[in-house]
């Protein structure tokens, strides 16, 4: 037996007092891992948490995350945190978007006045799928502009490519819109900022709509 064991057997106060320091240290070591642990599960929770929201998480006023619950909860609480809060009106498209809508709107009327231009239409409006899980990847996406036929049936859509339009995910979410409206047989069409002219604009809607 090593002389130092031996020593401190000699001595029962002091390997007592040795026992004890490393009970000590022994319990803050493991309270430390479990800290940390639960540090670990708290972050995981709360990104899988936020995950869910399907976009950018903004800070939380008032009420924080009560008011977040409420959001999500059942209409009543959904009525009492929209009675809360204040509302003000926002234009549907911004400049450029409602000089196209003006001029997409007057070529499609005059081409055929049975047909319309939709703006903003979210897909999940007018697609449908039998699994869910694709389903909600494009429930809530939008096309710019629907062009509806006289039977209120989404044909073609038309994208407006603005000068950032492609920046950051915006190719990604494009193409998973594509390729929804490519099973469903409806086309999808793009106008870029500053290459596409009346007069190009006037022939694609000639293409795409037939004569009345």
């Amino acid at each position: 037996m090593p002389p130092e064991i031996l020593a401190l057997i000699d001595e029962p106060l002091m390997l007592i007092a040795v026992l004890a320091v490393g009970a000590v240290l022994g319990i803050g070591v493991e309270r430390l891992v479990e800290g940390q642990k639960r540090a670990e599960r708290q972050a995981y929770w709360k990104g899988r948490n936020s995950g869910k929201q399907g976009g950018k998480v903004g800070p939380l006023k008032k009420d924080g995350l009560a008011g977040a619950a409420k959001a999500n909860g059942s209409a009543t609480d959904q009525l009492a945190c929209v009675m809360g809060a204040d509302f003000t009106a926002r234009a549907l498209l911004n400049r450029p978007e409602a000089n196209l809508f003006k001029a997409l709107d007057a070529a499609v009327i005059a081409r055929n006045s049975g047909w319309q231009v939709m703006a903003q239409v979210s897909l999940g409006e007018f697609l449908t799928s039998r699994d869910t899980a694709a389903f909600g990847c494009i429930n809530a996406k939008r096309v710019d502009f629907a062009l509806m036929d006289p039977e209120a049936r989404v044909v073609h859509t038309i994208e407006y490519q603005g000068s950032g339009h492609h920046q950051g995910t915006a190719a990604a979410r494009d193409a998973v819109k594509k390729e929804a409206l490519r099973k469903a047989g409806i086309g999808y069409h793009e106008v870029v900022a500053g290459h596409t002219t009346a007069g190009e604009l006037r022939r694609l809607v000639e293409k795409l709509v037939p004569e009345s």
